[in-house]
């Protein structure tokens, strides 16, 4: 689900240095992981925007407190 007010490809890319294949099959249905493997989704189209969100918080939190 695209975020407002944001490019889906800067945001996509940011998902992808972000998380771990473990991580991203976390968040993902078997179906949605499959679309993801074969290239015909991103995460960006995968994920909610209450989830991007979470992903770029949890991050942030933890390289402050590095």
């Amino acid at each position: 689900m695209p975020v407002s007010g944001y490019d889906p490809e800067d945001i996509d890319d940011m998902l992808e240095s972000r998380l771990t294949d473990d991580e991203k099959a976390q968040f993902l249905t078997d179906a949605e992981w499959e679309a993801y493997q074969r290239g015909d989704e991103s995460l960006v189209d995968l994920l909610s925007s209450s989830e991007i969100k979470r992903i770029f918080d949890r991050r942030d939190v933890a390289a402050s407190e590095e």
